[in-house]
């Protein structure tokens, strides 16, 4: 006989059936999981670009990346990227994230002329033709184009940041 109250039984075998199924379920696919690589078209939408969290229009930025990546594991890749603007940086994956980050030398100008660099970070995921997050892998990746300069640079404490839009397409 039971110690359990009436209708704690009912919840009890619930319970149980649930951490059973979740257990012996299978893992989901994450979206394009595995190596990126090959040649991306890479477009920075200016049009939709904000300085320091304000809409500014910037120019568009379109240019060819090599991408060479392996994995060690399904959400852990690192590789390289060289771009056509004629530059390389490291490239990772964490989870579904993609990031690229380098440096921009003399990205802002200071009214005393010096200049200041800026960190360049894209960061993108899979997405299909409607920028939505497909079920399976795609060669279509959307995200943001961010660049910052330091706090401090050209003697200002807010850094300046301008982000846009950010979308990567396979070529080949």
């Amino acid at each position: 006989m039971s110690t359990l109250p009436p209708g704690w039984q009912r919840v009890s075998a619930g319970i149980t059936v649930m951490v059973a199924a979740a257990a012996g379920a299978p893992a989901y696919a994450q979206p394009g999981s595995g190596d990126l690589n090959g040649i991306f078209t890479a477009t920075s939408n200016g049009d939709w670009a904000k300085t320091n969290d304000v809409y500014r229009d910037e120019l568009s930025v379109r240019s060819t990346w090599h991408i060479t990546t392996t994995c060690t594991a399904p959400t852990e890749c690192a590789g390289h990227v060289e771009s056509d603007a004629g530059w390389t940086a490291p490239i990772y994956r964490k989870n579904t994230m993609w990031y690229v980050k380098r440096t921009v030398p003399q990205w802002e100008s200071c009214p005393d002329g010096a200049t200041a660099e800026g960190v360049q970070t894209f960061r993108f995921y899979p997405v299909d033709e409607n920028g939505q997050i497909p079920p399976q892998g795609s060669n279509i990746f959307a995200g943001e184009d961010k660049t910052i300069a330091p706090s401090g640079a050209c003697g200002i404490n807010q850094p300046l940041a301008i982000s846009m839009p950010f979308k990567l397409v396979q070529a080949e």
